[in-house]
């Protein structure tokens, strides 16, 4: 029955693999979820598709031919914020941090199961419709640190520096409850989901990123103070704004 109202249209993911039996089963979780799968092969077709079809998230598997996923991951944010996940057989630390420090929104290992899959899914796609502006766009925090939520940057010493969206995120939160304490679970709850309110290694890796962008010292941190043991806290300043 027609009630008169356009059907919302469906998220689009781009499923990046050379294995065709592990596309073929994702795109069935996937479109059963109502989620539109579109699937490239190579590196290469999945840097065409971002451009031309503008996907709403991307699935990213990391062990290809020829150009692998952590090449088209730092190919892809060259010209793209898209939400990408990285889909790996190797769960290792360092390879997840090479991941997220080179733009990727999340890391699961293949083993997952779908349940899990679609989870972190929703979980990236939710932080995506999510990131907005707080009420300031600009903050003045200090004569050497300047926040423009609108550009998404941070100025220091005169100097633009860009926020991936999570960074962006993370810092809206810390900075709107400046000279308060946010606890890890606050935070990761906040910026990440529900899902991740007990993965802190995830949360101490964006704060290094975020102090490695707006610190002048990034060990002795001014800005960002660390609470041990329980979360972290956005030094007080003066409220400016322009």
């Amino acid at each position: 029955m027609n009630d008169g109202k356009k059907p919302v249209p469906a998220e689009t993911i781009l499923v990046v693999d050379d294995e065709p039996t592990l596309v073929d089963l994702t795109r069935t979780t996937l479109e059963r979820e109502g989620y539109t799968v579109i699937e490239a092969s190579n590196g290469l077709e999945a840097l065409g598709k971002v451009r031309d079809l503008l996907p709403d998230l991307v699935l990213l598997d990391v062990m290809m031919p020829e150009m692998d996923g952590f090449e088209t991951l730092k190919a892809i944010r060259e010209f793209s914020n898209v939400p990408i996940i990285m889909l790996t057989v190797q769960d290792s630390e360092a390879s997840k941090v090479r991941g997220l420090e080179l733009g990727a929104d999340d890391y699961v290992s293949k083993t997952a199961g779908r349940r899990e899959l679609v989870s972190r899914i929703r979980a990236v796609l939710r932080r995506a419709r999510m990131a907005r502006p707080p009420s300031r766009s600009i903050v003045r925090i200090d004569d050497d640190l300047t926040v423009d939520f609108d550009r998404r940057e941070v100025i220091v010493r005169g100097h633009a520096t860009k926020l991936r969206p999570t960074e962006y995120k993370l810092l809206h939160h810390l900075i709107q409850n400046a000279g308060r304490l946010m606890t890890h679970e606050q935070l990761l709850t906040k910026v990440w989901g529900r899902e991740y309110r007990d993965d802190t290694q995830l949360l101490r890796l964006y704060i290094t990123y975020l102090r490695q962008k707006i610190e002048p010292d990034p060990s002795k941190p001014k800005y960002i103070l660390n609470e041990r043991g329980m979360g972290y806290r956005f030094a007080e300043h003066e409220p400016g704004a322009e």
